[in-house]
């Protein structure tokens, strides 16, 4: 069962007509609906299941420009401008605070596989430096003493993942956005192929654009309107702990383990690097645009064959506004955690910060994470359908980038100038041959 999520009371009655439609209440759909709310935008925002219910409330809740792929470092350095912003534009809490982020390093070889990524972020003169041992034991007092150094970035930080979504939707509301849960929009209509409206499972909505927020879902509503998307997902299981005195205030990743302080004084806790692919038809499908990420990061994934390919294959691949599709049958991706992962993390991070000795683990989920082949989200409009545009494939990277993403699909929504340049997000990336490449692929 998922972490619980602060609710969000939707509106009541689907309007007949607005500018915009939303299809997705994660952090990616809520940033996107307050900002064109907020610039007086009619817009209705359709969740299939509740806000925030899948990996925008499971991801780590870390926010930072560390590590990041050099064609979203852009986009998270707007996206750290509007963190700040957030409790008082939400008049909520959304948990954002400046702590520092390290990655460690255990040899020189990982130090030197670490200062690698500086190189690429030099023309944006972040704070982010290489620091030796002695800094290193001096801002991460406890651990074991086998660090050698660190890459650490003093101003990224963290934010909650189960408050920070609802809270953006709750201010889409008071801004004049109707939000609905429990309302799956089946797909798209159009009259002279451009987008006209939408169908729900409640009944449509008439409009002129439509923004696709829809998480590891995209494809399938994607492929339904004739439209190739490339993506699959990764499942990621993650732990938290009850509060705990004496462990360090910085958030650290370690490839066997990774660990940030929580508002309510625990800590949520993961594997480093361990993620899981389910075999699925898509696959075998994308094979072939994944298989650069497949070589760079064949490590990081461990592959499963269960019951989700007999789920998926199940799926029809194209459908009409009258039936019912696989987004009702499964409100909310629930995948169950990995505990051989999530122990086998904990006790390795027990032995590196004894400080971790008497960590009470209070609950265990896993998320779903939508990824493209290069690591990169598509942020774009869809040449095909005039009027459609799409935001997902964030590749777990999207909590932390998301208030700034919201903000780049609802400039393009309008047609005013991006808050930077989109060009690097195009889906058409994926359409005319350019092959993937997943930074630190030659």
């Amino acid at each position: 069962m998922g972490p619980v999520v602060d609710p969000v009371d939707p509106n009541e009655k689907l309007p007949e007509q607005v500018d915009v439609v939303v299809i997705g209440g994660g952090i990616i759909g809520v940033s996107a609906a307050m900002f064109l709310a907020e610039r007086g935008v009619s817009v209705a925002l359709c969740e299939k299941g509740h806000i925030a219910g899948e990996q925008s409330s499971r991801n780590w809740g870390w926010v930072r420009k560390m590590g990041r792929d050099p064609r979203e470092l852009p986009l998270i350095i707007e996206s750290l401008k509007i963190w700040p912003t957030l409790n008082q534009k939400t008049e909520a809490e959304t948990g954002f605070k400046v702590t520092g982020i390290m990655y460690g390093a255990r040899s020189e070889a990982e130090m030197a596989k670490h200062e690698e990524w500086l190189q690429y972020s030099r023309p944006y003169q972040l704070d982010t430096k290489a620091i030796g041992k002695a800094e290193f034991d001096e801002l991460m007092p406890g651990s074991d003493g086998g660090f050698v150094g660190a890459l650490y970035t003093a101003s990224d930080g963290r934010a909650e993942p189960q408050k920070a979504g609802p809270a953006i939707a709750k201010a889409a509301q008071r801004m004049g956005a109707h939000v609905f849960t429990e309302c799956a929009v089946r797909t798209i209509e159009r009259q002279g192929g451009k987008v006209s409206g939408v169908v729900t499972e409640k009944g449509r909505i008439r409009c002129s654009t439509v923004v696709l927020a829809g998480g590891s879902w995209s494809s399938l509503f994607a492929g339904n309107l004739g439209i190739r998307l490339p993506q699959l997902s990764v499942i990621n299981s993650v732990m938290r702990t009850a509060p705990l005195e004496g462990a360090p205030e910085h958030a650290l990743w370690d490839k066997a383990w990774a660990f940030r302080k929580r508002l309510d004084g625990g800590y949520t806790i993961a594997d480093g690097s361990t993620n899981v692919h389910e075999l699925v038809p898509n696959s075998f499908r994308f094979f072939k645009d994944f298989l650069p990420a497949m070589k760079l990061e064949w490590r990081s994934y461990g592959l499963q064959m269960n019951g989700r390919f007999m789920t998926e294959a199940g799926w029809p691949k194209t459908w009409s506004g009258d039936q019912v599709t696989p987004f009702e049958k499964i409100r909310v991706n629930d995948p169950a955690p990995v505990e051989k992962v999530t122990k086998t993390a904990l006790a390795k991070l027990k032995a590196a910060f004894p400080a971790f000795a008497n960590a009470k683990i209070v609950q265990q989920w896993a998320g779903r994470i939508d990824v493209t082949p290069d690591i990169v989200p598509v942020i774009s409009h869809v040449d095909s359908v005039p009027g459609f545009f799409i935001a997902t494939g964030f590749s777990g990277h999207g909590f932390g980038i998301g208030p700034g993403a919201g903000k780049l699909i609802a400039d393009m929504v309008m047609g005013k100038d991006p808050v930077v340049d989109p060009t690097e997000f195009r889906l058409s990336r994926f359409l005319d041959g350019t092959v993937p490449r997943p930074m630190g692929h030659a």
